[in-house]
C-alpha cells in the first residue's frame, strides 16, 4: 500500500487532489481504508480517464451515415425461416461439441436490481412464478438439462461450465445466494465467479466524484469491462484448463434465455464463426434497441440513438424493416477469438458516455443525492468486439420464444416482473398445447386455451426446466392429458405422470 505522501503527489498530478480534502476529518480506520482504496489505482489511467469522460460529455451523438448497409444475407442464420431438417443439424453438431465438454455459458451480471426496485443483484429477482423460482435458478436448472440432453445422445457426462461476472455490489451477495441455495443442484466447482473492475464516476469537467468523505463513487466499467476481467481474473486460462472452445455469453435479465443453446452454437461452428450474435425482428422504427448491421463494411451495433430515423424507417419490398436485426445480448465466442481480443484489442474498445445522478458529498461535507444528471459513468459493451471478427455471424431467433428481459420495476410500460413472467408462461403454455394437452374449465368443459401476454385472460402453466428446457419430451408426458390450471410440471409430477 502507498504512504499518504505518495497518494497525494500522484493525485495532484492525475488533477484530483481534491478527494483528499477531507483527509484530515477521517478517522484512523477510514484513512486506512480510502488509502488502500487509492493505492490500488492506476494514476496516470486515472488521469486518462477522467480527461476522456469530460471530452466525451461535450461531443454530440454521431449520427451513422451511408456506409452503413444490413448484414449481408450470406451471415445471416434463422430458426425462423429455416426448415426442420436444417435446424436438426445445427442442434446435433451443439449437442456433440456439448458432450465434448467444449462449451460454457457466461454471464454478464454486474447490475444491481436498483431500477426494479430492489438492493440485492437482478438474478436473485423473483418475478412470481408459481415455482416463486428467480433468474439464477431457472438458468442454473437450464444447464442441468442441456447436461443431461447431451449425455443422453451421446452416452456422455459432460460438464457445462458456468462463468458469472459480478461486480463490486454483486460478488458477495451472488456467491453467499448460491452458497445458500446448494448451487442449485450444480457441481460449485463447475460454477466459477469473479469480477470485473470498478472505475471513478466523473463530474462534466472532469473531476473526480467522491461518493462520501472517505471514499470515491465508482461504479462498474460496463459489460464490455469483460474482457479485461477474463484478464485480470485468469479466467481464460481456466477455462483453457477445461478444453473449453465455445462461449455463450448473454446477459441475466432475459428470462426466456436458452443456456448453451445447442442450435445456436451448432450454427456457429458450421459456419467456422468466431463470432456471433442473436437478433430478434425490431417491432417498430421506434424500439430503442440497437441494431446488428455494418458500417463502411465493419460489423457493429448502431444504438437506436445513433440511427437517423429516415434510416430506421427504412423497409425492403417484403414490408420487413431494412434494418431490423435487434441486439439482445446474447453471443457466441471462440475461445481463441476472445484470447485475441484480451491480448491485442480489449484497451482500443469504444468508451460510451453514460449520464448519471450520482449520489456524492459537497465541498462542505453535506451528502447531496441529486435530483438530475450530475455525473458521468463511462462504460464499454460487450458487442464492440464485432469489428474486430474475422468470421461474423448474425442468427435470427423468434422474439416470443427467446427475448423477455427485465429492467423495470412494476408499473413501468415495458420489461417489468409481470410481462417478464407473462411471456415465459406463454411460452410454457404452447409447449403443452403442442405437445396435444388440453386444459379442463371450471365449468368442466375442455378448452385449448387462446395463448396470449394479458394476464387477466392467460392458463396458468409453467414447466420446470429440469423436465424440459425448450419443449422437448413434453409429447411423452401430456399428449391427450386434460390439465387445470394453475399447472406446474416439476420434476415429481412429471414422474407420476409417466406411471
Amino acid at each position: 500500500m502507498l504512504s499518504v505522501e505518495e497518494v497525494r503527489s500522484s493525485l495532484e498530478r492525475a488533477g484530483q487532489l481534491h478527494v483528499l480534502q477531507f483527509w484530515p476529518e477521517l478517522s484512523e480506520d477510514e484513512k486506512k481504508t480510502f488509502l488502500s482504496e487509492l493505492s490500488q489505482l492506476d494514476f496516470d489511467e486515472l488521469r486518462e480517464h477522467c480527461r476522456g469522460a469530460a471530452e466525451a460529455a461535450t461531443r454530440s451523438t454521431t449520427k451513422v451515415d451511408q456506409k452503413m448497409e444490413p448484414v449481408p444475407l450470406e451471415f445471416i442464420g434463422s430458426v425462423v425461416k429455416s426448415d426442420r431438417d436444417t435446424i436438426n443439424e445445427w442442434q446435433n453438431e451443439g449437442y456433440l461439441r456439448i458432450s465434448e465438454n467444449q462449451v460454457a455459458v457466461l454471464l454478464l451480471a454486474g447490475g444491481q436490481g436498483t431500477r426494479l426496485g430492489v438492493p440485492y443483484p437482478k438474478g436473485m429477482f423473483n418475478v412470481g412464478l408459481p415455482s416463486s423460482k428467480t433468474l439464477y435458478q431457472i438458468q442454473a436448472e437450464r444447464i442441468c438439462r442441456v447436461q443431461q440432453l447431451a449425455n443422453m445422445k451421446h452416452g456422455s457426462k459432460c460438464i457445462v461450465p458456468w462463468y458469472i461476472m459480478t461486480s463490486e455490489f454483486t460478488l458477495d451477495p451472488t456467491k453467499k445466494f448460491f452458497e445458500e441455495n446448494k448451487h442449485f443442484g450444480l457441481d460449485p466447482s463447475n460454477v466459477v465467479m469473479f469480477e470485473q473492475r470498478m472505475i471513478p464516476a466523473v463530474t462534466f469537467d472532469g473531476k473526480v466524484i467522491l461518493q462520501n468523505k472517505g471514499k470515491l463513487a465508482m461504479a462498474p466499467d460496463g459489460n464490455g469491462g469483460l474482457y479485461r476481467a477474463l484478464v485480470d481474473n485468469q479466467v481464460l486460462e481456466d477455462m483453457q484448463k477445461r478444453g473449453v472452445k465455445y462461449l455463450h455469453v448473454y446477459c441475466v435479465d432475459n428470462i426466456l434465455v436458452k443456456m448453451a443453446d445447442p442450435i445456436f452454437i451448432g450454427f456457429c461452428v458450421s459456419k467456422q464463426a468466431d463470432c456471433g450474435a442473436k437478433v430478434v425482428q425490431k417491432a417498430s422504427p421506434e424500439e430503442p434497441v440497437g441494431v446488428v448491421c455494418r458500417v463502411d463494411g465493419v460489423f457493429q451495433v448502431v444504438e437506436y440513438s445513433e440511427l437517423p430515423l429516415e434510416a430506421a424507417e427504412q423497409r425492403l419490398p417484403g414490408g420487413e424493416l431494412r434494418y431490423s436485426a435487434g441486439n439482445i445480448c446474447n453471443h457466441f465466442f471462440t475461445l481463441d477469438f476472445l484470447q485475441e481480443v484480451a491480448q491485442k484489442f480489449q484497451s482500443q474498445l469504444k468508451q460510451h458516455v453514460a449520464v448519471k445522478k450520482v449520489p456524492f458529498v459537497d465541498k462542505d461535507g453535506n451528502m447531496v443525492n441529486p435530483t438530475k444528471p450530475n455525473g458521468i459513468k463511462m462504460e464499454k459493451f460487450v458487442f464492440d468486439v464485432f469489428q474486430f471478427s474475422r468470421r461474423f455471424v448474425a442468427f435470427e431467433v423468434a422474439r416470443e420464444d427467446e427475448f423477455s428481459p427485465l429492467k423495470n420495476a412494476a408499473g413501468a410500460p415495458l420489461d417489468t416482473p409481470s410481462s417478464a413472467r407473462q411471456s415465459l408462461l406463454a411460452l410454457h403454455l404452447r409447449w403443452v398445447l403442442a405437445a396435444g394437452a388440453c386444459f379442463l374449465e371450471a365449468s368442466g368443459g375442455v378448452t385449448r386455451p387462446r395463448v396470449t401476454l394479458e394476464e387477466e385472460t392467460l392458463v396458468v402453466c409453467e414447466i420446470s426446466p429440469l423436465v424440459s428446457c425448450s419443449g422437448e419430451g413434453l409429447d411423452l408426458l401430456l399428449k391427450d392429458k386434460m390439465l387445470t390450471s394453475p399447472f406446474l410440471l416439476d420434476e415429481k409430477t412429471a414422474k407420476q405422470l409417466l406411471k
